[in-house]
């Protein structure tokens, strides 16, 4: 018999990785409002803060893989663990944006590295039946870190503003944004210390020819009779492999494998393409655009956390029961109906100034006095007049506190549509996207091809992170959230047509499906 509780502690460790992984990337959205003014940073450099993370993390699902393949599953993951915790230290103590962003781009190779390696590692150890559900471990330990990351944020955000002696000595007004980022030291030296308490991957050992090291792990893993049944299997694998060529970027593109390849690659632009990751890290800015204010704002991210970890722990649940392929199904209609939601809901905003707004801008009452009574009907036209009228710098200072004054419109139904979005992208895409790519490449050229997908969909999020503060200011929030649903559609109709349930099936039994190899 398979020892679940050993399967399940040695996932669990594993996809600590995720936790960084996503504190480390949504952890920056509490950070944007403070280091714009600070370093009078423009749009893209605002995008290049965020994004910087994801550029390296790019580079580092590249070389992962076979990283990974050469030195082992577990030495890669403990090197990630520590560039997350020289990340959090120099981020925080950065004095300067581009340090920050050097010390960003530092963390992104732990976070490419972990995103990739931890859900691999965790589906070469589980047993077929659990393999879904212990592979989405590692997305939910993703939206816990992204939950706490929200809620540390909010409170940071609330000790700052504290009378309370100890909050003033450790400087929680004046360097917020600084302890945000530093937190992550702390679960950084923990994931360090845990992966020292899980083996090597038995498939990785297998690779290498060490199969007594493999089989009493393999043992623990699925029990002793499937243990020398699956043992049995990868070694006929790997002995049809034999004769052939190391798997090198061009086996990718063979036709036979242009069915996994090409659902690899879609999926992985499609999870990204739909805007979930300018949700994450800019939460509070997107809510800020609604009318609430700071502090509502950082209070509804936290919202966005929880759901995302909610729907993550029901996506878990029934992922081994419904299927892959239902739940991309159902997922991707609600984003498609979230995301035309916001965009309705943004599209119907209007903006006009009360004379309270010479009470907002300290000193620029002649200035902004032109601009009172005056009715806006999109927030790029308002946000350029308040630019014109106040300069970019002023501008920038005041703008949460005079959309709010200014705007109309109901900003209960842009909670809804983000919260509604959130909940479809974690039951969906979110976590089903990864279980489906450790899934549907034969064991040959797995870690390659997993890192090249990867790589694409880290491409595609660096790219959406970058724009978005240019999108929300040129284009406007409604025609940024009409794109995001425009995607969503067409990836639901490639994903009822082109993709295959996987449920149940051992790694080999979905090779010989999916992957035709003529000789």
């Amino acid at each position: 018999m398979p020892n679940r509780l050993y399967v399940i502690r040695t996932a669990l460790i594993v996809a600590l990785g995720g936790f960084l992984m996503g504190f480390d990337a949504s952890v920056i959205s509490g950070v944007v409002k403070f280091i714009e003014p600070e370093f009078n940073l423009t749009k893209l450099q605002l995008g290049w803060s965020v994004s910087s993370l994801t550029l390296t993390a790019t580079l580092a699902m590249m070389l992962a893989g076979p990283l990974s393949d050469r030195f082992s599953r577990k030495s890669i993951l403990v090197v990630a663990s520590i560039l997350y915790a020289i990340s959090a230290v120099s981020s925080a103590l950065a004095p300067s944006f581009w340090f920050l962003v050097v010390a960003r781009m530092i963390g992104g190779l732990g976070v490419g590295a972990s995103l990739i390696i931890a859900p691999m590692y965790i589906a070469e150890i589980s047993p077929p039946k659990m393999r879904g559900q212990m592979v989405s471990f590692n997305q939910l330990n993703i939206v816990i870190g992204i939950s706490v990351a929200f809620f540390t944020n909010y409170l940071i955000l609330q000790l700052g503003q504290s009378d309370a002696g100890w909050t003033q000595t450790l400087g929680f007004a004046e360097h917020n944004w600084r302890w945000m980022l530093g937190l992550e030291t702390l679960p950084a030296i923990l994931y360090f210390a845990g992966l020292f308490f899980v083996p090597k991957s038995p498939r990785w050992l297998l690779m290498h020819g060490r199969e007594q090291e493999a089989l009493p792990i393999m043992e623990m893993a699925v029990g002793n009779v499937a243990a020398m049944q699956e043992l049995s299997e990868i070694q006929k694998s790997m002995a049809e492999e034999a004769n052939k060529e190391k798997g090198s970027i061009k086996d990718l593109f063979v036709p036979a494998m242009r069915l996994v390849i090409t659902i690899g690659i879609v999926v992985g632009v499609l999870q990204q393409i739909t805007g979930i990751n300018s949700v994450f890290f800019y939460a509070p800015t997107i809510f800020e655009q609604s009318g609430i204010g700071t502090d509502a704002s950082f209070v509804q991210a936290v919202f966005v956390g929880l759901i995302n970890l909610v729907f993550t722990i029901a996506a878990i649940l029934l992922i081994d029961r419904v299927g892959r392929k239902p739940l991309l199904g159902v997922g991707l209609t609600g984003i498609t109906i979230a995301m035309f939601i916001l965009a309705f809901g943004f599209g119907q905003a209007t903006y006009t100034l009360g004379a309270d707004a010479a009470a907002i801008v300290e000193g620029q009452t002649e200035a902004i006095q032109p601009l009172v009574g005056q009715t806006f009907s999109t927030d790029v036209a308002f946000k350029d007049a308040l630019e014109s009228a106040l300069g970019l710098e002023a501008a920038r200072q005041y703008e949460s506190e005079l959309i709010a004054s200014a705007i109309s419109m109901n900003p209960t139904l842009i909670l809804l549509g983000i919260l509604g979005f959130v909940a479809s992208f974690a039951i969906s895409i979110g976590p089903v996207m990864w279980v489906l790519f450790s899934e549907i490449f034969p064991n040959r050229v797995r870690g390659l091809a997993i890192s090249f997908v990867g790589l694409i969909n880290s491409a595609v999020s660096f790219l959406v992170q970058l724009v978005f503060p240019w999108e929300l200011a040129t284009l406007g929030s409604s025609t940024t959230f009409l794109i995001y649903g425009l995607f969503a559609a067409a990836g639901l109709v490639f994903v009822l047509i082109i993709v295959p349930e996987t449920k149940g099936k051992s790694l080999e039994e979905l090779e010989s499906q999916l992957v035709r190899i003529k000789e």
